[in-house]
């Protein structure tokens, strides 16, 4: 065994730089795949954590003010009931940020069941009357602390801040879901609102019951008192879309990075088996057997990787919670749950067990090599030229250029093997490049995806609906504007509710932005999201009844369009066919359609100062926001390959060197000078990598805009958002693919053309 240790200690010296690259390679795809296994938990626990704790309700139902909602105590399956709580709309201002909030009356005992966890401050008392508790997300949103000030704009009435509380609810999402802002009755009344609605909790014995318990409650209740309906499965969609979403990037990056890794690990071993024939015949010479040449090469890959698996363990645990964003909180939580995570040692255990799986097969081949010394197999020669590349060298191209091409495309059947382990990393690379070029898209291009207003704005503090679209008509930036409504409606057996939009009319339609069918052109047509045709299980062609309040509107669906918001649960047609059934709707936005070129940003400045912070003016959400927290990782995983990747390129590198030495006195013979003869050899390596670079792109780009693609889907975007980089960027990739592995080459190249020739007969055999 000593032997075998003293033996590896010699190798791993007299090879550091290789060494290196599968510890920093190692130490990255362990890396991220404990991230991923930490936003994995971080997705799922937390809510389940927050729903268990506060007794949370399974379905959410908001009615009119005339409904009675306690009658839904006495179903079947209801064990208990949060509220009803008298709820009302309002807008509310701190520190220069404002957001649209549901207020909603609360006592100054938190409720048993849906009770709001108290992360900062305390709950509602008589002490403070005019105080509030915020959730969360709001507060986030607005920067407040408890004892800051939230101002209401419509009145300017003033409340104080007590606490922030997290709740197992749905979260805010400006321009698209009220904040949360619990206060007493008497506050509310104090500030000259009018309870608008009610919210009630239903808490129920089987939560595999809900569908059944929400469409008992709807009749119950009539559908004409429900405006809305929520249930807990929706909230824990929620909360884990974007972290699953993460998790589920790493752990594919992360596991093609280590199959590219262990690939990467058994090429190495091979090229350095055949480039130490005559090393492993000398050591079987003075009694090395077979198995102990094996242990040999299998002991240093699997210490390499190890130390590697341990370093990414110790960097998450140290530094983890360091990290910006959604992957830090992620570890954070993760650190915080009971008992050690079975994970930090699970995934650096399966990793070096993969790894050392790989390296066996080419330790065992390094086992059998003979004790006496014989020609390698590639020892053969390189064959005649072809007849192209001998027209090709007629034709004047320099002699290096032509016999390094035909050296790399005839060597043997290392080659395309060679290729295929470079090609895999530069695959996944593809596939992040692509990633990005889509997030980019939805900023660059927002119109495609669903957003074609890039403002909604709403009038507030007495301004009219007709004065407020003259103030945004006349910014010369702004190309149109369309009145439009959202509203809540029922699905079809009153299991849930979706989101219903009605925006334009015949004389101004609006641009309904469609990837799959056509734009709604004749009344009662509608376009629909993803999300929506999953859920009623219906397609492009088919007719669907919906009901909002008393109304039902029976629409066409004609076309999908990429939905952002409410996961794609929502149907879009025109004002006017929703006024057909329900001629006192009238407009609570207006749709805002800006000319190319401009910045929703400025013109949102503009309009305010214009209307003196009368309106209310929110930018369009894009898919691109929920998938911005991916650029970092996206970073981080393309240098992983990028390593993995120079791994391959320094073992392909090293058997290109070992192969141009046989055909060394050949070229010399010839007349070739030395810089020329290392020109061949760059040239094959630079052929190698611009192989590698095709196959990946080939490979990739489709591989990238399907995986895209089923992710939108599955999370009710709606397939069609995927791009590919431009060709520009992919030429880039493979420009610096090349110059890396010529780069790379150079030294190695250089030193063997100077090598003695009684050197290279004796390397020859």
């Amino acid at each position: 065994m000593r032997a075998i240790l003293r033996w590896a200690h010699v190798d791993l010296r007299a090879h550091r730089g290789e060494a290196l690259f599968i510890v920093a390679a190692t130490t990255g795809i362990v890396a991220a795949l404990l991230l991923a296994a930490a936003l994995f938990g971080y997705a799922t626990n937390p809510w389940q954590r927050m729903f268990t704790q506060s007794h949370g309700a399974h379905v959410w139902i908001r009615t009119n003010p005339a409904a009675d909602p306690g009658r839904l105590a006495s179903l079947d399956g209801v064990e208990a009931l949060s509220g009803p709580y008298r709820t009302t709309s309002a807008t509310v201002e701190s520190r220069g940020a404002r957001a649209g909030v549901e207020l909603r009356g609360a006592d100054e005992t938190p409720p048993t069941s849906g009770r709001p966890l108290i992360t900062s401050g305390h709950w509602l008392t008589s002490d403070s009357p005019d105080g509030v508790v915020l959730e969360s997300s709001l507060a986030r949103a607005l920067l407040a602390e408890p004892g800051d000030i939230l101002t209401v704009p419509a009145n300017g009435h003033s409340l104080t801040v007590l606490g922030i509380a997290d709740s197992p609810e749905p979260r805010y999402r400006p321009g698209e879901r009220a904040g949360t802002v619990w206060a007493s009755p008497f506050a509310v009344e104090r500030m000259g609102a009018v309870w608008s609605g009610q919210l009630t909790g239903m808490v129920l014995a089987d939560p595999d019951d809900t569908d059944y318990a929400v469409q008992r409650a709807v009749t119950e209740l009539g559908a004409d008192a429900v405006r809305d309906v929520s249930d807990w499965r929706q909230a824990r969609a929620e909360a884990r879309s974007d972290t699953v979403l993460l998790g589920q990037v790493l752990v594919l990056f992360g596991l093609g990075a280590l199959i590219a890794a262990a690939l990467a690990v058994f090429g190495a071993i091979s090229t350095r088996v055949r480039g130490h024939l005559r090393d492993i015949s000398v050591l079987k010479a003075v009694g090395f057997t077979p198995g102990q040449v094996t242990r040999t090469f299998l002991v240093q890959h699997v210490a390499l990787a190890l130390l590697g698996a341990v370093l990414a363990g110790v960097l998450i645990q140290v530094l983890g919670g360091r990290i910006p964003g959604r992957p830090g909180e992620a570890v954070e939580v993760w650190q915080d749950l009971p008992g050690p995570p079975t994970a930090l040692f699970a995934v650096p255990v399966g990793a070096v067990l993969f790894i050392g799986a790989a390296t066996c097969l080419a330790a065992w081949r390094a086992g059998r090599v003979s004790p006496v010394p014989s020609p390698p197999p590639e020892a053969a020669p390189s064959g005649r030229l072809s007849r192209l590349a001998r027209r090709v060298l007629a034709l004047g191209v320099p002699p290096a250029l032509v016999l390094g091409w035909h050296r790399a495309l005839a060597r043997d059947h290392r080659t395309p093997a060679t290729v295929a382990r470079l090609a895999l990393p530069l695959v996944l690379i593809t596939v992040a490049l692509s990633a990005w070029t889509t997030m980019d898209r939805f900023d660059d291009h927002p119109g495609p995806t669903g957003t074609a207003a890039a403002l909604t704005v709403r009038a507030e503090h007495g301004l009219g609906d007709q004065e407020a679209r003259s103030m945004i008509e006349a910014d010369d930036r702004v190309g149109a504007v369309r009145p439009g409504v959202e509203i809540a409606a029922l699905v079809p057996g009153q299991t849930g509710t979706i989101g219903l939009r009605g925006i334009g009319g015949r004389d101004e339609p609006y641009p309904f932005p469609v990837v799959e069918g056509r734009a709604p052109e004749r009344p009662d047509e509608a376009v629909a999201g993803q999300g929506l045709l999953d859920l009623l299980d219906v397609r492009i062609g088919d007719w669907v009844r919906v009901t909002a309040g008393e109304h039902p509107q029976i629409l066409h669906i004609v076309g999908r369009g990429i939905e952002p918001e409410n996961s794609g649960r929502v149907i879009s047609t025109s004002l006017d066919t929703l006024r057909q059934n329900d001629p006192g709707l009238s407009p609570a936005f207006l749709q805002v359609l800006l000319k190319p070129g401009a910045d929703p940003g400025e013109v949102r400045t503009a309009l305010l100062e214009a209307s003196r912070e009368r309106l209310d003016i929110q930018e369009a959400t894009t898919p691109g926001d929920r998938f911005s927290p991916m650029l970092g990782v996206v970073v981080g995983l393309v240098a992983v390959l990028a390593l993995i990747g120079l791994i391959e390129l320094s073992t392909a590198v090293g058997g290109s060197v070992r192969a141009g030495e046989r055909d060394l006195l050949a070229l010399k013979a010839i007349g070739l000078s030395p810089s020329q003869i290392t020109a061949v050899t760059l040239t094959a390596i630079g052929s190698t990598a611009l192989l590698a670079v095709t196959v990946g792109a080939v490979l990739g780009v489709p591989l990238a805009h399907w995986l895209i693609d089923a992710e939108a889907r599955s999370s009710g975007i709606g397939a069609g958002v995927a791009r590919t980089p431009s060709v520009p960027h992919l030429l880039l990739l493979a420009v610096a693919a090349v110059l890396g592995a010529v780069c790379l080459a150079l030294l190695p190249a250089a030193r063997a053309t100077r090598r003695r020739l009684a050197d290279t007969v004796n390397a020859v055999g």
